[in-house]
């Protein structure tokens, strides 16, 4: 797979706000109105991750979700995370990022 070129990351970082672009991993983070809410999410993304055959790092943080995402294996940010990102964004409800 493919790396992203520059013109494909700034599109998808126009398209999705809140996604930031640190070196090769792409990263959001999301606050809910609580615990629950914010484990709830984690276990739907979760989900979506096992269906992708991809899995973000996750940071909880009591409301707080930091996902980041880059294909290791690849050495750097490709199809297969902004795909994952943007299902993620979909999940998130009502959260804020």
């Amino acid at each position: 797979m493919a790396l992203l070129d520059a013109s494909a990351r700034r599109e998808f970082l126009t398209a999705h706000p809140g996604w930031e672009l640190r070196g090769e991993t792409i990263t959001k983070t999301f606050v809910f109105p609580g615990f629950a809410e914010a484990v709830g999410f984690v276990s739907s993304v979760a989900v979506a991750a096992e269906k992708a055959f991809h899995h973000p790092d996750i940071d909880i943080r009591y409301r707080r979700v930091k996902l980041s995402l880059t294909t290791h294996d690849q050495g750097g940010l490709t199809h297969k995370d902004v795909r994952l990102a943007a299902r993620i964004d979909s999940l998130a409800g009502g959260a804020t990022g």
